[in-house]
């Protein structure tokens, strides 16, 4: 004890509890797996030196242990959003060498529960989407000690979050149609009881009440697809609401509300401009204006993190929120 010199039975443990990092951390880092950043890597060797720490098969095996899969529950596995966003799942997963194992769900809590448990032996950890569960309500639900990474959900004190400025990117793209001169410009909202679609609605007000207070404010409730974005725009028009401009919660909506302008003879943007939000592929095609939220990118970025969760290196950020661009195209462009 009193030679100074580092015990020459030193086991896995102790070059975790030295390092600051998890026992499985240190048995990827001995493994080579990708997971581990260069960093974390260098300090784990450096503690593993200090130690004289030799690793056997049985700290091997802990890697060996892992099930080397990510579980991913989305809300809907439809529609190019959430293709894309699967696409940058997918894509970082197989850098960082695991595979996802997917499932969807619509706004059941029920099936939530059901998809995680069903999960759970078979993943190492789970992100799940699901902006139309009330936050409280669904991490209650999830089972205690399987990392986990919520999408578009509130601030919680007991799961990290990634989140799109939903409020700030609404308020960016109405405040772009005030700009034109718009002022009868109509918000196609998302489903009520969805934060994305609350958030939306809430940033498109703001925007209103502060670049044009005196103009009317309209919000009718979509579904996030095609035929209710189209439906919203007949509708309105039918029941004699001026309308010199949209902005729907998704580019979905927007697609389908400035398609059926386009196809019953109204000039997009003369007549009506037409924005939305997310910058689907399809979006830069038909030369619509949006939000561009990144959306493989946000896959990619929810797999790093719950890599790093699962490695026990991510316990400190809790929220993180991701700034969404204006993309001015034609729908909008004078």
């Amino acid at each position: 004890m009193g030679n100074g010199k580092p015990p020459h039975n030193a086991t896995i443990r102790d070059v975790a509890r030295l390092a600051g990092v998890s026992v499985a951390t240190v048995s990827r880092a001995i493994n080579g797996h990708p997971s581990v950043s260069p960093d974390t890597r260098d300090r784990i060797n450096r503690v593993a030196e200090s130690l004289n720490y030799t690793p056997h098969a049985g700290a091997r095996s802990l890697s060996i242990a892992k099930t080397q899969a990510i579980g991913v529950v989305l809300p809907d596995l439809f529609g190019e959003f959430f293709s894309e966003l699967v696409r940058g799942l997918d894509r970082r997963a197989g850098e960082l060498g695991y595979h996802l194992m997917l499932s969807s769900l619509h706004a059941d809590l029920a099936r939530v529960t059901r998809a995680v448990s069903t999960m759970r032996g078979r993943v190492d950890g789970v992100i799940i989407m699901a902006p139309q569960l009330p936050v409280k309500t669904l991490a209650a639900t999830l089972p205690a000690g399987m990392p986990t990474l919520l999408l578009n959900s509130e601030r919680n004190r007991t799961h990290p979050v990634i989140s799109f400025d939903n409020q700030s990117g609404a308020v960016a793209v109405t405040r772009h149609l005030i700009g034109l001169g718009r002022r009868h410009i109509v918000h196609i909202a998302g489903p009520a009881g969805n934060l994305d679609a609350r958030e939306r609605a809430a940033g498109y007000r703001r925007a209103m009440a502060e670049f044009a207070p005196d103009a009317p404010v309209t919000v009718v409730e979509g579904r996030f697809d095609d035929l209710s974005g189209a439906a919203a725009l007949r509708d309105l028009l039918a029941a004699g609401t001026q309308v010199d401009a949209v902005f729907a919660a998704n580019d979905m909506m927007a697609i389908g509300a400035l398609t059926w302008a386009r196809q019953n003879g109204l000039s997009v943007p003369g007549q009506i401009a037409v924005a939305g939000f997310d910058d689907i592929p399809l979006a830069h095609y038909l030369g619509l204006t949006t939000m561009r939220v990144h959306v493989a990118e946000l896959g990619g970025r929810a797999v790093t993190r719950l890599a790093a969760m699962i490695d026990g290196d991510d316990a400190g950020k809790k929220l993180e929120i991701i700034t969404p661009d204006l993309v001015i195209r034609e729908s909008t462009r004078q």
